[in-house]
C-alpha cells in the first residue's frame, strides 16, 4: 500500500515538473509621458516582454546599446521587446538623452 502511494506521488511530481520549467513569461508596460519613462526602473524575469507606449506629443525611443531599440515611437505608437537574458539593461531616448530608465532581469 505504501509503495503504491509513493509511486503515485512520484508520478504526480513528474507530471508537474515540466510545468514549472516552462513558466509563462509576463508582459510589462512602460508608458512614455511628460518626457519620462513610467516606471523608470523595472524588475522582470528573463523571457518577459516589455511594451513601451508613447503618450507624449513628441517622438521618443527606448534604446539600450546592443540589447534593444524600439525605433521611433510617435504619439500612440507602441513597441514590444523581449528581455532574453539576466542582467541590467539601461536605456534612454535617443532624441532626448535626459530620459533614462533601466530594466533588471534575473
Amino acid at each position: 500500500m505504501l509503495t503504491k502511494r509513493l509511486a503515485l506521488v512520484a508520478i504526480a511530481a513528474a507530471m508537474l515538473a515540466p510545468a514549472r520549467a516552462y513558466a509563462r513569461s509576463e508582459e510589462h508596460i512602460v508608458r512614455i509621458t511628460n518626457f519620462a519613462f513610467e516606471p523608470a526602473n523595472l524588475i522582470v524575469a528573463p523571457g518577459d516582454t516589455v511594451t513601451f507606449i508613447n503618450d507624449d506629443n513628441a517622438p521618443h525611443t527606448a534604446t539600450s546599446s546592443g540589447d534593444f531599440d524600439t525605433g521611433r515611437l510617435d504619439r500612440g505608437d507602441r513597441a514590444t521587446v523581449t528581455i532574453s537574458g539576466a542582467g541590467r539593461f539601461n536605456y534612454r531616448c535617443t532624441f532626448h538623452p535626459m530620459m533614462k530608465g533601466s530594466i533588471i532581469a534575473g
